[in-house]
């Protein structure tokens, strides 16, 4: 996570916390950049996006904070987990945060909600077998 400098280590601790967590429960890969962009905001995110080791794998959330801008992108695989409806919830939880000068808080209940939106149901295998009464 770029902008390191802008966190207390414990604030970094707890935004680590939360993007464990929601790889645990989704399988995704998540990233998370704060800084300003190169260019427009959306290029950029998508082009942080596909210099990670995983793209297709990974949802990244890119905050600018001076430039009062949030991405949230993801890659094939993830999208197909992770709803743009279920993004959008994710965006608007966070904006509210930032809005109230909470940039840990926005983050981590972000990426917390992201996590649990894509988060995969668990495989049942079918027994083939015929049930005995």
């Amino acid at each position: 996570m770029p902008a390191g400098d802008a966190f207390t280590p414990d604030q970094l601790h707890d935004i680590e916390r939360a993007v464990r967590h929601a790889e645990e429960v989704s399988g995704l890969h998540f990233s998370v950049y704060v800084g300003g962009a190169d260019s427009e905001t959306r290029p950029f995110a998508i082009e942080l996006l596909n210099e990670l080791d995983d793209p297709d794998n990974t949802v990244l959330v890119y905050v600018d904070p001076a430039g009062r801008r949030l991405e949230i992108v993801s890659g094939a695989q993830a999208r197909r987990q992770l709803s743009d409806t279920s993004a959008g919830l994710a965006a608007l939880t966070m904006q509210t945060s930032f809005a109230t000068g909470d940039l840990t808080g926005g983050l981590v209940t972000g990426v917390q909600q992201l996590g649990a939106h894509a988060h995969q149901a668990p495989l049942l295998h079918a027994n083939n077998e015929p049930h005995k009464l």
